[in-house]
């Protein structure tokens, strides 16, 4: 549903705001991980800066079972 604005415009709709403590946590984990600037990991859009999170939980998993049987 469609919430009415004055002189019958419409409101754009889409995400008002991201929780701030989600936003740190993944802003940390890329760049702690990737040494990106703060800045670089800020502009990213909400969906390519998951997919880096998650992308980096996959390569970490996948080296941490791998020293796992090293040893």
């Amino acid at each position: 549903m469609r919430a009415c604005v004055p002189a019958g415009a419409r409101s754009p709709g889409g995400i008002v705001g991201y929780p701030l403590e989600p936003l740190y946590e993944e802003v940390a984990f890329v760049a702690y991980h990737f040494h990106w600037p703060h800045g670089e990991v800020m502009n990213l859009e909400h969906v390519e800066r998951r997919r880096w999170v998650a992308e980096i939980s996959r390569i970490n998993g996948r080296l941490n079972e791998e020293a796992e049987k090293s040893v």
